[in-house]
């Protein structure tokens, strides 16, 4: 893959949940799956669900590749693995890593007691003796593969704080489980991509690891989750905000909405753990009003109130996500936008500055990131900011565009 796409670091259990990418070898296009270390018999609630996510990766894949260790040498841990790997009647490769010195690449024989086959040694470090694993690996695979499966396929981000109910969200939509749910906050360090095709749906839901301010990130390992978290962001169309809804609107959920707003990404707030909420008739009306005053001036986001433990409401955020993207992308004729917006400025025109009257004579679509709209006129340098806000009220109101920033411009006739 010849990318950083996992969080690497010497202490174990960096890797946790099932983490996807694309490859290409001698022509062949396959798709790699990146799982924490296996190890059985253990009662540590992160480790078990590994194990959980390990064994569904077994199932998905063609092949195998089993890393082992040269500098540790054969493990009680390597041959219990080993009995896992059998089970799936998947071909397997093993793959004798560190093997940087003649001396380590003479100790990998050991791996062979094994009995699972060839073992191949090299260095994941520095790439020495991944090519001949490689060339063998693909010959199991029956097609020349597809270079980029989500090429053009809108990508979804589900991003907020640390334990808002990101992960659960994205099993609930699921019905299974793609990513380690616990209630301890900082569970997912890796942004995890999934297909999600279900109800006439297709795009790619990416779940990121919790976004806390940077006096707040201590461990190297969170310093690197929150940094994938932020490019998720980058690389989304439309990211869906979780915030929970006993701390309400904080800070840091307010940061992170005015980041997606400044990259131009279409935003549905999802406000989870609505079920722990005493209510009353008024309650989700001061909670969306409060909300909005922290948020002002952005007051184009859609909010919906839901419950990922009860299943409440989850599928009408996707529903809204997805109305979102076609909001985002949508054109407009040049001639149904000068008919619905030119009467609404004849009837209402530009205040005058300095004794000269503005004309704005003529609107067109933009081709841009989010909906971009030119208005030619004679004075651009003289609108003023309230009347840039009242065309944007009078093109979301005729087009709607729920869920995403417009970006108005005004140039010379």
């Amino acid at each position: 893959m010849e990318q950083r796409q996992a969080i690497m670091d010497d202490m174990p259990g960096v890797t946790r949940d099932r983490h996807y990418g694309y490859a290409e070898w001698i022509g062949k296009f396959f798709t790699v799956i990146d799982t924490g270390g296996y190890v059985t018999g253990s009662d540590d609630k992160f480790e078990s669900q590994i194990r959980k996510q390990v064994e569904l990766a077994l199932e998905e894949c063609t092949a195998v590749i089993f890393m082992v260790d040269c500098k540790v040498g054969l493990t009680g841990y390597d041959k219990e693995f080993a009995q896992i790997i059998r089970k799936s009647k998947k071909p397997v490769f093993i793959a004798a890593n560190k093997a940087d010195t003649p001396t380590k690449t003479a100790e990998a024989n050991e791996f062979y007691e094994l009995g699972m086959g060839d073992v191949y040694t090299m260095s994941a470090e520095n790439g020495s003796g991944t090519g001949e694993l490689l060339d063998d690996l693909v010959k199991v695979f029956e097609g020349e593969g597809v270079e980029d499966p989500d090429a053009g396929i809108p990508k979804i981000a589900i991003v907020g704080r640390p334990n808002a109910g990101k992960s659960s969200f994205l099993n609930a939509l699921l019905g299974k489980e793609r990513s380690i749910v616990t209630d301890e906050a900082g569970t997912t360090r890796d942004a995890i991509h999934t297909r999600y095709k279900m109800y006439g749906n297709d795009f790619i839901l990416i779940d990121t690891a919790g976004i806390r301010k940077k006096s707040k990130v201590t461990e190297d390992i969170e310093f690197y989750s929150v940094l994938r978290s932020l490019r998720a962001l980058e690389e989304s169309d439309v990211c869906i905000v979780v915030v929970d809804a006993e701390r309400g609107l904080e800070s840091q959920d307010v940061n992170i909405i005015v980041l997606a707003h400044k990259q131009s990404k279409g935003i549905v707030i999802m406000v989870n753990k609505w079920d722990l909420i005493e209510k009353d008739t008024n309650t989700a009306d001061k909670f969306k009003k409060a909300m909005q005053e922290k948020l002002a001036p952005i007051d184009y986001i859609p909010m919906i109130f839901t419950s990922v433990l009860a299943k409440q409401r989850i599928f009408q955020v996707i529903e809204k996500a997805v109305e979102v993207y076609t909001n985002k992308t949508k054109r407009i004729p040049t001639s149904v936008l000068n008919d619905a917006m030119l009467p609404e400025i004849v009837h209402y025109p530009p205040a005058a500055t300095k004794g000269k009257h503005i004309q704005i004579k003529y609107i067109t679509q933009i081709q841009a990131r989010s909906p971009s709209f030119a208005f030619f006129c004679n004075l651009p340098q003289y609108i003023q900011e309230s009347y840039t806000r009242f065309l944007e009220n009078r093109l979301r109101e005729k087009f709607d565009f729920e869920g995403v920033p417009i970006r108005l411009f005004f140039r010379k006739k």
